[in-house]
C-alpha cells in the first residue's frame, strides 16, 4: 500500500478565504472596530494560536479570556472553511486504489483538527500529524516520521508528499526521503531541488498518484 501524505493549508483546502471569513464574523460578534480587524487579519495572516489571542488582549486592553476568544475562532474557522467535492472524492478515489493516506500539517492542534473534521477529510485519510503535536514545524523530518506512524507506516518504505509550501513541504518531504508534488504557487526558492511533479491543483496531484506504479 503505497503512501501519500498531504498539506493541509494551501492544498487540500483553501485557508485564506475561510481566514477573511472568520475574521469579519468574530469581529462583528465583538463589535470590535477596523483597528482591531486589521490587527487579525496581519498577525494571524499565516497561522493562529491560543497565544495570538492573549497578545490581542494584551494589545487592545480587552477583558475576554484569550482562550474563550481562541476557541470561538477555531469554531469560526471550522464553520467557514471547506474542501471541494472534488478533492474530497480524489481522496476517496486514492483510499480505494489502496493508497495509505496522511495529513502533514503545520498549526495548532485543535484548530487543525477542527477543519479536518468539519470538512470530511478526517473520514478519509489514515493519520494525522499536526506541528502542535510536537512543537516541531515542516520541514523537520519528525512532523513527516509522526505522520507515516501514524498511518501505520514508515518512511524507510518511502512514499510521497504533496503541498503548496515550497520549502516547508516540498524541501521538507525531500529531506524526508519522499517523491514530492508543488502546487505552484508560492514563489520556488533557487537554493531547492526541484520537486519530482509540478500541478496547478491538488486534484492533478491525486490523478498523478492513481496513474502512479507503485515501486
Amino acid at each position: 500500500m503505497p503512501l501519500a501524505l498531504f498539506d493541509l493549508d494551501g492544498t487540500l483546502i483553501d485557508r485564506q478565504s475561510a481566514f477573511s471569513d472568520a475574521i469579519t464574523r468574530f469581529s462583528h460578534k465583538h463589535a470590535f472596530g477596523p483597528q482591531v480587524q486589521q490587527w487579525l487579519l496581519t498577525e494571524l495572516a499565516e497561522r493562529a494560536n491560543v497565544a495570538d489571542f492573549a497578545r490581542l488582549c494584551a494589545v487592545f486592553d480587552l477583558d475576554e479570556p484569550a482562550a474563550d476568544l481562541w476557541q470561538e475562532y477555531v469554531d469560526l474557522m471550522a464553520a467557514s472553511v471547506t474542501c471541494r467535492t472534488a478533492v474530497l472524492e480524489g481522496l476517496a478515489r486514492l483510499r480505494a486504489a489502496a493508497w495509505t493516506i496522511g495529513i502533514a500539517t503545520n498549526g495548532a492542534s485543535d484548530i487543525q483538527r477542527a477543519k479536518l473534521a468539519a470538512t470530511g477529510i478526517s473520514e478519509l485519510v489514515n493519520g494525522v500529524a499536526v506541528s502542535g503535536d510536537l512543537e516541531v514545524r515542516k520541514p523537520d523530518r519528525r512532523l513527516f516520521e509522526l505522520a507515516a506512524a501514524r498511518c501505520g507506516r514508515d518512511l524507510s518504505d518511502g512514499g510521497w508528499m504533496v503541498g503548496d509550501n515550497p520549502a516547508g513541504d516540498i524541501g521538507g518531504g525531500y529531506q524526508a526521503g519522499l517523491r514530492t508534488i508543488w502546487l505552484r504557487g508560492h514563489p520556488w526558492p533557487d537554493t531547492l531541488a526541484a520537486p519530482h511533479h509540478t500541478v496547478g491543483d491538488v486534484t492533478d496531484a491525486i490523478n498523478l498518484l492513481l496513474n502512479e506504479t507503485p515501486e
